[in-house]
């Protein structure tokens, strides 16, 4: 496969913005390496399980391999860097990635699907034609080591480590992260939370939020045992029967099994690797799961949302036989028999009883398949693989833009239409969609007018919404009648801090310029909240400080500030001149008799400061308006 081309691979286009490296890269600096160039999108289940194979490379060829992550999007909401910046956190991606929004850089290659990988020698020449699919190790490794060899004979070879500045983030406020899916269950009064990136499930307390228990002890992998020693990757959904909580341990690739009165955790189904579709029936034990992502039980069957192998399964305990309920493995959307349709990506399931209701996210469209009767898939609402949007409607005219969480409640469907930032319903009779929450920005905002980020899960008990709002690293919770969204503390969950929550949303407020005379001054914060609320506790709130001129404004903290009350005052040091202070405020408030329903408040206000002679005031004042009810 490998060998020196006779064709340069395509330079970078100018002005494409660059994550993972803290500067634009070109093919030219690259000479002497093996270059392997990853066209991906991050909803695509196919490139997640490509990430780990481009792991192993990296690992194997630390000195001769650079690995260039192509980022060309599907979905209008993965075109922006900060989405794909935040995929790269969740996905735990160390090489560069370059945002090809217009698909430049696809089209200069001439890649046509996802995920494609494009070989380049150390003399800048493409080694072989692009690789569309999965199995990335096993056709690349080869290869390099080939080129490797070529490269080293001739004393060509580059083997000083290219210095990169991948991207940060300090550990959200909340004790979350990215936490993919819900579960509440009103009979036992329990919410579960699958905390994903912590590798932990969450038991919380629905009556006040406290922390109930804790499922994994944080670490990554596949170990089974007790409570604190088992350890999962990036679980996602659950179900629930009595005491026995089984879990969707999506990167496992496997189930496991949560004892939840003796405290243990067991592999119920898979072997730990990768597998593909289901033909028929297998021994869930000795079978390989590719990527479960959802789970809900039905008359003694545990339903599950096969995505990588684009199918339900069913899974039969105690005796763990597994079997195809439905989807033929190919991807698309087929309406039809149970195993003849052809499914995308199913993310989110739920029932009625007498149908499985799916969201299926790579055409982001609702489906439903049979339990019994007609014994068919069919579509309730939305498009095809490239048939998306956000469009209220009724059936196939409506438009949903990659959903992964799914309820039934009450004759109704609540969806999480995850990339367009909101809560969708539909009426099944009907077959109409309407936004149910959210008002399609992406950011935190609480209340009437609520915003969310990417959520991922939902679940619905005691007249409640519980929304896993990833991008948040929270828990939402809405009032159904209301329409309400507050955002649920976990009291007793360890909470590290944090800088003020990302925001993508409103721009800063703009104060008014304050001019103050040089020495001492006193900095003066101020938190306005709403009438019978309080700051939490549990979640301390903070406030990132930041001058353009420390020689103006010298003594501002390099750090987040927390904010123990409404009222904080800094001691700062002021000479002539002129400069702008920028404050950051994530704000953890509750009303004073439900601390388990809380609200966070974000915002960025920026204050023009003058310095000067004759100025009568020692004192700059920040105002912050909780934006809550």
């Amino acid at each position: 496969m490998a060998g020196s081309g006779a064709v340069s691979a395509p330079e970078f286009p100018a002005g494409l913005a660059w994550l993972n490296t803290g500067r634009p890269l070109n093919l030219h600096e690259l000479r002497g390496k093996v270059v392997l160039l990853d066209f991906w999108t991050y909803c695509c289940i196919n490139c997640m399980h490509v990430i780990p194979d481009l792991k192993r490379l990296e690992a194997e060829f630390a000195d001769e391999l650079v690995v260039i992550g192509v980022h060309s999007a599907k979905f209008t909401a993965e075109q922006q860097t900060e989405n794909i910046r935040q995929a790269i956190l969740r996905y735990g991606i160390e090489h560069a990635v370059v945002n090809d929004r217009d698909m430049e850089v696809w089209d200069l290659y001439g890649v046509r699907a996802w995920p494609t990988a494009v070989l380049i020698d150390p003399a800048g020449k493409i080694a072989a034609p692009p690789r569309s699919g999965e199995g990335v190790y096993d056709a690349y490794a080869g290869a390099i080591r080939d080129l490797v060899a070529q490269f080293d004979a001739r004393g060509l070879m580059d083997r000083k480590r290219l210095r990169l500045v991948g991207e940060e983030q300090a550990p959200p406020a909340t004790g979350l992260s990215f936490p993919g899916k819900v579960l509440a269950d009103e009979a036992s009064g329990r919410l579960f939370v699958a905390d994903s990136n912590h590798n932990r499930i969450l038991v919380v307390a629905l009556s006040d939020g406290s922390l109930l228990d804790t499922i994994g002890g944080g670490a990554e992998g596949l170990v089974d045992g007790p409570f604190e020693q088992a350890a999962f990757r990036h679980p996602q959904g659950m179900a629930l029967d009595g005491d026995r909580l089984y879990i969707a341990d999506t990167e496992n690739h496997v189930i496991r099994l949560a004892d939840l009165r003796e405290r243990t955790v067991t592999t119920i189904a898979g072997t730990g690797e990768q597998g593909h579709y289901l033909d028929g029936s297998a021994p869930g034990r000795t079978t390989a799961l590719t990527s479960p992502w959802d789970l809900v039980l039905h008359d003694g069957g545990l339903y599950i949302a096969m995505a990588g192998a684009h199918q339900i399964w069913r899974l039969a305990p105690p005796r763990a036989v597994l079997e195809a309920h439905a989807g033929s493995g190919r991807e698309a959307r087929w309406d039809g028999s149970l195993l003849g349709a052809a499914l995308a990506q199913p993310s989110g399931i739920t029932t009625d009883g007498r149908r499985l209701y799916f969201a299926d996210s790579e055409v982001s469209a609702i489906r439903s398949a049979d339990l019994d009767g007609a014994k068919r898939v069919d579509t309730i609402a939305g498009g095809d693989l490239f048939d998306f949007g956000d469009v209220d409607a009724v059936g196939l005219q409506a438009r949903f833009q990659h959903p992964l969480g799914i309820a039934y409640h009450e004759g109704a469907l609540y969806v999480a239409d995850t990339y367009n930032n909101k809560i969708k319903r539909i009426a099944i009779d009907e077959r109409r969609s309407e936004t149910f929450l959210g008002t399609g920005e992406a950011g935190l905002r609480d209340g009437a007018e609520a915003a969310f980020d990417e959520p991922g899960g939902v679940s619905i008990a005691g007249g409640k919404l519980y929304v896993a709002d990833t991008g948040n690293h929270a828990v939402r919770v809405a009032d159904l009648a209301s329409r309400r969204v507050g955002t649920l503390q976990i009291k007793g969950l360890q909470a590290p801090a944090a800088p003020a929550p990302r925001r993508t949303g409103p721009e800063a407020v703009e104060l008014p310029a304050q001019a103050v005379r040089a020495g001492q001054v006193e900095l003066v914060i101020e938190v306005d909240l709403p009438a019978g609320q309080k700051l939490t506790p549990d979640a301390p709130s903070s406030v990132s400080l930041e001058t353009t001129d420390e020689s103006v404004l010298a003594g501002v903290p390099a750090k987040p500030v927390t904010l123990g009350d409404v009222r904080l005052s800094l001691s700062l040091r002021a000479r002539a001149g002129h400069t702008e202070l920028t404050a950051d405020f994530a704000v953890y408030h509750c009303e004073s008799d439900d601390a388990g329903l809380c609200y966070i408040s974000g915002g960025r206000v920026r204050i023009p400061i003058e310095v000067r002679d004759g100025a009568e005031s020692d004192h700059v004042i920040i105002q912050f308006a909780t934006n809550a009810p």
